[in-house]
């Protein structure tokens, strides 16, 4: 077999699901059989037109797969091995990653797009029957037996940016916490606050299915901004201000509310991605002399926070399946970027299953 189908971007609006050539892996990369993706926030704004990607790139990066091809030079796997891949793949090898900065990975010389190379943004997704895996050495991570596809897929993008969020923000054990929006990444932002030790977690939104999924999920106390100065209460509930506030949506006006919630010293954990200029009003800002920490997270990539990720989940730890509240295949992903894109029927997250 020498094609595949796919899910191809083709222009604004514009993607479908086609006949397109099947990879082969060359030196140092892999191929896998993907058995369960899902749709993304990211895959929304690149169909809208929102962030610019070629034409003819195939849309998605949240791929667990089976090893169909290796090629020359990975060593350690098995055509057939069960294994998940993050949606960023750095090289190991570049400046960025042995500093440590894995998800700014530039893939060598010459090769300088901000974030490495990302699947379904640079290189082909993962909303197909097969993947090619740059790097595979650094970015395979093997899935134990007991661990099924959907309580590992979320783990390649959204928990590990949420999760991620929380880090950044070195959450300490009593800290409080204020997660602004309960999208899928503020749900695992939620959950990941939690699991680094917080005392008290506040979910804001809008949205009453989100509200409830992340008192689920970890939220001590949820505000729906409809109802609610939720700048005034979320100073009332901490006695002063959040010593941490999450942004997880990319708004101005979530950025602007986030930095208002914090106590002085406290620190604003940035998920957002935002177009057009973002600005700091110097009120909220104390003028600069809050002594405010400003952090942003790319969704940290590679097997080992892949493999670290998968052992909270078989530990128990954290359980993100509920957040999988629809399933697709393949044909029916026009249908699945519907229900996504128009949040109809309680979706969180639609899986694909290719």
């Amino acid at each position: 077999m020498t094609t595949m189908r796919a899910n191809v971007f083709h222009g604004k609006n514009d993607f479908r699901v086609e006949e397109v050539e099947k990879p082969r892996a060359g030196v140092g990369e892999a191929v896998i059989r993907v058995t369960l993706t899902t749709i993304c926030g990211t895959d929304l704004h690149i169909v809208r037109g929102e962030y610019p990607v070629r034409p003819g790139l195939i849309i998605g990066h949240e791929p667990v797969g089976v090893i169909e091809e290796l090629g020359a030079g990975v060593i350690g796997y098995q055509v057939g091995d069960r294994v998940l891949a993050g949606a960023i793949t750095p090289c190991g090898q570049c400046r960025a990653c042995l500093s440590g900065q894995l998800s700014q990975c530039g893939h060598g010389e010459g090769f300088e797009a901000i974030g490495g190379w990302r699947f379904g943004n640079t290189i082909n997704g993962a909303q197909a029957e097969y993947l090619l895996v740059p790097a595979a050495q650094a970015n395979l991570a093997k899935i134990p037996d007991e661990l099924t596809d959907e309580q590992v897929v979320l783990l390649a993008d959204i928990a590990s940016t949420g999760f991620g969020g929380a880090e950044s923000a070195s959450v300490r054990i009593g800290d409080s916490v204020v997660v602004y929006a309960q999208g899928p990444i503020g749900l695992c932002a939620t959950a990941g606050a939690r699991l680094m030790g917080a005392s008290l977690i506040i979910g804001v939104d809008g949205d009453e299915n989100r509200l409830a999924m992340a008192r689920r999920i970890g939220a001590d106390v949820v505000l729906d901004y409809r109802n609610v100065d939720v700048v005034a209460e979320v100073k009332r509930l901490t006695g002063g201000g959040a010593d941490v506030a999450i942004e997880a949506l990319g708004t101005q006006q979530t950025f602007e509310n986030a930095l208002r919630s914090l106590r002085a010293g406290g620190t604003l954990s940035s998920l957002g991605v935002y177009s057009g200029k973002l600005h700091i009003p110097y009120e909220a800002f104390a003028a600069g002399i809050g002594d405010y920490r400003i952090v942003t997270t790319l969704c940290p990539g590679g097997k080992e926070r892949m493999r670290r990720l998968m052992e909270v989940v078989r530990a128990g730890r954290v359980d993100l399946t509920p957040l999988l509240t629809h399933l697709v295949s393949l044909d029916e992903i026009a249908r699945g970027y519907k229900v996504f894109g128009e949040r109809l029927d309680g979706v969180l997250k639609v899986a694909v299953k290719p």
